[in-house]
């Protein structure tokens, strides 16, 4: 007997919650449910499990799981069959609302910022997003072009046609554009099927904070070229890195910039900064604070353009856009016009591939955690990886992303559901603002502040990808730098009891004379490894790699001479030598076989010494492992011990 539990087939945000202390005790997030529909995830008949087990026949019951299955990985089968017509509305008006919100950006990041044809971004709107709608988790994610990847495409594009400067330079566009998508969607799909999501958290901050100041600069130096209407003498002299761009403007924004065109820009920017702000004015009135303003500010600047006729002044106009795709709309995107440019764009597809992730899932989990509903990083990287495949069978599309600002609006306009992406790319909608990229967070070390600037001024006095190549390599041995050191602390007894603390948070801990506890706070482990938990707030936080037993002879040794204080090695010892030693390894939950050995000879070294040595807490496969690789007879069996207490009342003689 089936029962069904409650009634209603929407996506009700009530419906799909998944409480933290369920989240926590998986394993991975990618046991949990996409959606907690009353009727799709609740298929496995709650009445009375032993019933259903006897009852239910064997092809049923793998049938029951292969749907459960089929619906997780293609969430559109349980988001369309039991999509809720309440929700029609809000989808509606939010995709809408982004695709007239967009529009007008498209045109300016596949011009301006990817050196393409105008139609390049408009078919990121259009195309990624339909396959993204199809096997995404997010419901309010949005997925388009972005400010920062359009110009990384741009400096390839550059760079390609700049070195074949006798080939057609529109060949060479749509070519490099089409070789950098079909990339983006290979390396996608890659990280997530070896669900490498935990990317999002292993990179640094600081990292991530100079290179979006840096591209905030870049860009804003690429629109000023064209707003003071000096794109042909840029393009007569070109200018290459950002630097180069500015001591151009600097040179010959007085003698040689257009004045209308000026004049226009910056009044078109000042109006848009005006409207912004008096939406803002008007937050509870939801037909003003929901206004296009860009969508404005264009279709205001088009018919003064043509009554005024800017044209004829010197002005430069879009005008019409043809779209120019060949005998076929959709082409196989590894063919002989492409494979010239596989190779040399590798770098920058992967570097798209990141960023365009990191912006993603940040976007969807904060949306998954205001909707309640959970988000798996691998499965969005695959259905980020096809959309983009799926975008480069359209030649020259730019790869599409989703973003933080974009996916926000879309949720606070009304999208409930994965449809409002199917609005806006219906309306081919595309990127992203820049005015909620330059939202930095203070900086709390020197080591931070560091890898910004070391970013920041390598993207703009050399390129982008100089700039974020080295930061990552940077940031990347500071984390195994991180991780390589081994959790230790110093435990001493405080006064008048038989407890033992560290000495670092209990300043009136005592140290027993000629003795020094050291408690291990993790596992040993020689080899790499991840371990993935789920924290607070539905974030899947992965921790550092662990690679610490090589360095537990060095910090042991620092214990000896200068306790748990920050030292120089040229001081000298503030501890007298120990005469035992004390293991508290509670919190050492696994041992690799590297470990027992690099561990094996720390212990041999300190008894040869002639230092007393004692291991306390030690798990029982620890201690097997330690027999098997003959520490345990080397120390003898005396010189383990359940608890600290005991361990010390031995060395003290009571």
């Amino acid at each position: 007997m089936r029962t069904r539990v409650g009634g209603s087939l929407g996506l009700s945000t009530s419906s799909s919650f998944v409480s933290l202390s369920g989240m926590v005790a998986l394993r991975d997030d990618e046991t949990t449910p996409l959606v907690n529909h009353p009727e799709s995830d609740i298929e496995a008949e709650t009445t009375d499990l032993s019933e259903t087990t006897n009852t239910l026949p064997s092809s049923s019951k793998r049938n029951s799981k292969f749907a459960r299955r089929v619906r997780y990985y293609v969430p559109s089968t349980a988001w369309i069959p039991d999509y809720s017509l309440s929700y029609l509305g809000g989808d509606l008006l939010a995709g809408m609302s982004i695709a007239a919100m967009l529009i007008p950006l498209s045109v300016s990041y596949g011009t301006s910022l990817a050196k393409l044809t105008p139609t390049a971004g408009l078919f990121a709107a259009s195309i990624p997003p339909l396959m993204y709608s199809l096997l995404g988790g997010s419901r309010q994610l949005n997925v388009a072009p972005e400010a920062a990847l359009s110009l990384l495409v741009g400096q390839a594009v550059t760079e390609y046609r700049h070195n074949n400067p006798n080939e057609d330079p529109d060949h060479i566009g749509v070519s490099v554009a089409t070789a950098i998508g079909l990339q983006v969607g290979l390396f996608a799909s890659f990280l997530g099927f070896f669900r490498l999501g935990f990317l999002d958290v292993v990179l640094s901050r600081a990292l991530l904070r100079g290179f979006v100041t840096a591209i905030a600069l870049v860009i804003a130096v690429e629109q000023l070229v064209p707003m003071f209407g000096l794109t042909a003498l840029e393009n007569t002299l070109q200018p290459e890195s950002t630097l180069d761009k500015i001591i151009f403007l600097m040179e010959y924004i007085w003698s040689d910039a257009h004045k209308l065109t000026t004049i226009v820009s910056f009044g078109m920017l000042a109006a848009l900064i005006f409207f912004r702000a008096f939406k803002n004015y008007f937050k509870n009135t939801w037909w003003i604070y929901r206004l296009p303003e860009v969508l404005i500010a264009v279709v205001l600047a088009t018919v003064l353009s043509k009554q005024l006729r800017w044209d004829e002044e010197g002005v430069a106009i879009l005008g019409d856009v043809s779209v120019q795709t060949g005998s076929y709309f959709f082409k196989f995107p590894l063919r002989k016009s492409t494979h010239p440019f596989i190779r040399g764009t590798t770098s920058i597809a992967i570097l798209i591939t990141i960023l365009g992730y990191l912006d993603s899932i940040v976007a969807a989990k904060q949306s998954g955690d205001r909707y309640g509903y959970p988000i798996s990083p691998n499965r969005e990287l695959v259905a980020l990886g096809a959309a983009n495949l799926f975008g480069s069978f359209v030649p020259g599309t730019l790869p599409a992303f989703g973003s933080i600002v974009r996916t926000r609006i879309n949720g606070e306009i009304g999208a409930r559901s994965q449809l409002s992406s199917l609005f806006a790319a219906a309306s081919r909608s595309p990127c992203d603002c820049l005015y909620g990229m330059i939202a930095l967070s203070s900086i709390g070390a020197w080591t931070d502040l560091a890898m910004m600037f070391i970013t920041f001024f390598l993207s703009v006095i050399w390129n982008i990808e100089i700039g974020l190549v080295v930061s990552l390599i940077i940031s990347l041995l500071l984390v195994i730098r991180r991780s390589s050191k081994t959790r230790m602390t110093i435990l001493g007894r405080i006064p008048g009891t038989d407890q033992w603390r560290p000495v670092t948070d209990n300043p009136e801990a005592e140290d027993v004379p000629g003795a020094l506890i050291v408690r291990i706070r993790e596992s040993l482990d020689f080899g790499a490894r991840v371990h993935t938990l789920c924290l607070s707030n539905s974030l899947l936080t992965p921790s550092l790699p662990q690679a610490n037993t090589s360095q537990l002879k060095v910090r042991l040794r620092r214990f000896e001479l200068y306790g748990v204080e920050p030292a120089h090695p040229s001081d000298e010892p503030r501890r007298q030598a120990p005469r035992v030693l004390v293991f508290h390894m509670a919190d050492v939950e696994t041992c690799d076989a590297s470990a027992v050995q690099i561990f094996h000879e720390l212990l041999e070294n300190y008894k040869s010494r002639g230092i007393r040595l004692f291991v306390t807490h030690l798990r029982p496969n620890i201690r097997e492992m330690f027999e098997n690789a003959g520490v345990v007879a080397m120390l003898g069996a005396d010189a383990f011990y359940d608890t600290l207490g005991e361990a010390m009342a031995k060395v003290e003689g009571r």
